[in-house]
């Protein structure tokens, strides 16, 4: 199954991302940069197809074979971004990685400010399902906001906003956690995801958001993990994961 579906051909850029080798943007300047050769020959388009299962790609000298699929879970803190590097050299996800761990993408992201279970793989077309829109895996998220949440709120929540960007954010659904004088735990759950979807959604209603943890992601539950550590996902999670969206991807939405 897994070279049928490498033989179709595929961008040197994204044949070296799919092969675990570097993110598809590392891909392009190793390439533009004359130091990627397909079947010993140098190619400087990232475009330039490739049968990943059949054609010889080698950077500066190291030939590039298929790595072994990595699935790897991060309980991601406040304050590191996703990203590979920051030109403001803020502290990056990557940092709480091994490092003898092959090249490995995040999931999607969360934000500065967010924490919690983030997804990272060396596994581009299982990245691709996480996180298509049709898969409509549900999101948990822990959420604790500068106000004394009551039903009025909840509500509005519910029914959704419309955004002065054109957006219309909406949740799956949402559910005091627990209370206190001044602030609020919500646990809201989204079954797609904008750009800070979260954050802009409660704005609209002037409600600030102290804090965000992100617990879930469909059956992948962050549990015990510490904050700043990551495992290898077991293969029973990965199969777990593969059957909801399987299921989700087939049109069963209960």
């Amino acid at each position: 199954m897994a070279s049928t579906k490498n033989s179709r051909r595929v961008g040197l850029a994204r044949a070296l991302s799919k092969l675990g080798f570097c993110s598809r943007s590392a891909a392009f300047d190793l390439i533009r940069a004359g130091k990627v050769r397909l079947d010993g020959n140098i190619r400087r388009d990232p475009e330039f197809p490739v049968h990943i299962d059949k054609d010889e790609i080698e950077v500066e000298g190291y030939n590039v074979v298929a790595k072994a699929k990595i699935y790897l879970m991060l309980n991601k803190p406040r304050g590191a971004v996703t990203t590979a590097s920051d030109e403001k050299n803020r502290q990056t996800v990557y940092s709480f990685l091994p490092e003898d761990i092959p090249w490995v993408a995040p999931v999607g992201r969360l934000d500065k400010a967010s924490e919690g279970l983030l997804l990272l793989t060396n596994d581009s077309e299982w990245s691709a399902r996480v996180l298509a829109p049709e898969t409509h895996l549900d999101k948990t998220y822990h959420v604790q906001v500068a106000a004394v949440a009551e039903a009025e709120l909840l509500e509005s929540i519910r029914k959704g906003v419309q955004t002065p960007e054109g957006d219309f954010l909406r949740v799956k659904s949402v559910c005091i956690v627990r209370g206190g004088k001044r602030n609020t735990w919500l646990e809201i759950v989204l079954d797609e995801g904008k750009n800070r979807h979260i954050r802009r959604m409660l704005a609209e209603f002037g409600i600030e958001v102290l804090r965000l943890i992100r617990i879930s992601i469909g059956p992948l539950s962050l549990g015990k993990l510490s904050k700043g550590s990551c495992r290898p996902l077991t293969s029973e999670e990965i199969q777990s994961l593969d059957r909801a969206m399987n299921r989700r991807g087939s049109g069963n939405k209960n």
